[in-house]
């Protein structure tokens, strides 16, 4: 039985995202701030966490930033801040997913069961599984990224995407693959697309050498660096 973390100071939004995920056979364990939550990862271990960001003390964007490199698995903001700014700063930091308040159940408990699934597979895969194009490497097997040689640091939904990119090196891919693929779901937000890429960018590709925007199609991963 997967093992989830509830962190939310509201505590009926808490019990009800409990409520839900408990119907679906998941244990929950939830905590009412962010203290209370960097205490109990740091003790068990946990299958997901869901996370608010506003929350007194240690916010939601903290707790992610301080807790990322102790935890694989996903991370997924459910919060009532929506506004892209606040989205990019959640993936730069580590976040994994992104739920709107209110939201349905059902959607919650789409995106919660497709990234079990996703972390599950990840955990499967097999060795040996590095894929180079040009000064760029990544090793699939340890989710290690390496440019000239050098480590470069991801999120859980950069590397993925990084991954979906390099496997398809030379076709183009449009948002809506690249989202139904990375997150395993065929709604919502697609923008968010958008807001990895510019990530991905600014870590390993500045001078748009490698992720090549189509407009009006999507992006291409270069095949040849030399095309």
């Amino acid at each position: 039985m997967e093992k989830i973390l509830i962190v939310d100071d509201n505590i009926d939004i808490a019990e009800l995202e409990s409520y839900i995920l408990k119907e679906e056979g998941f244990e929950t364990v939830i905590t009412h701030s962010g203290e209370e939550a960097l205490e109990e990862i740091n003790k068990n271990k946990y299958d997901l966490i869901l996370m608010d960001i506003m929350m007194d003390g240690i916010s939601g964007i903290e707790l992610c930033a301080k807790v990322r490199d102790k935890v694989n698995c996903s991370i997924i903001f459910v919060t009532a801040k929506a506004n892209l700014v606040d989205k990019m700063v959640g993936f730069e930091i580590g976040a994994d997913d992104y739920i709107t308040k209110p939201f349905e159940s059902a959607e919650l408990v789409s995106r919660v069961k497709a990234h079990l699934r996703k972390d599950k597979r990840n955990q499967n895969i097999s060795k040996g599984n590095i894929i180079t194009i040009g000064d760029i490497k990544i090793n699939k097997e340890n989710y290690e990224v390496y440019k000239n040689d050098k480590r470069i640091k991801l999120s859980t939904k950069e590397f993925e995407i990084l991954v979906y990119l390099m496997e398809n090196a030379g076709i183009v891919l449009s948002k809506e693959q690249i989202y139904e693929n990375v997150w395993k779901s065929s709604f919502g937000d697609i923008g968010s697309v958008a807001v990895h890429i510019k990530n991905l960018r600014d870590k390993i590709d500045k001078e748009e050498k490698y992720i090549i925007t189509v407009w009006g199609f999507g992006y291409k991963f270069t095949k040849d660096v030399n095309e």
